[in-house]
């Protein structure tokens, strides 16, 4: 693979982590709602329950990074976990922690 083509996809996850890692770090910050009502507090609830959501799939994320990140370092990047084949760059361009062609992630869709 293009040695520029991995540069640029490393710069692209590293921004990528930074922003995510910054996020996660910030604190949760709950809206302060009186309880009086049952609809203020069921909205209290709701929105906390979306702000975990949120950062649940913030980690998941960091992960898939730092996974592509590490394939990077051992050479493997830019080819399917699944098959070995080349990954398209347009794959990569547009995910740059993709794990999968688009044919074997298609399989696993299903």
């Amino acid at each position: 693979m293009d040695p520029k083509f991995v540069e640029d996809a490393r710069r692209t996850l590293e921004t990528e982590r930074a922003r995510i890692q910054l996020e996660l770090a910030e604190e949760v910050d709950h809206p302060r709602v009186a309880h009086g009502a049952q609809t203020a507090a069921a909205t209290e609830v709701t929105e906390s329950q979306r702000g975990e959501q949120m950062r649940e799939r913030e980690s998941k994320h960091l992960v898939a990074i730092e996974g592509a990140l590490r394939r990077i370092e051992l050479g493997t990047f830019g080819r399917c976990q699944t098959c070995g084949q080349p990954i398209a760059p347009e794959r990569i361009e547009a995910l740059p922690w993709a794990t999968d062609c688009v044919a074997c992630h298609s399989k696993t869709r299903r």
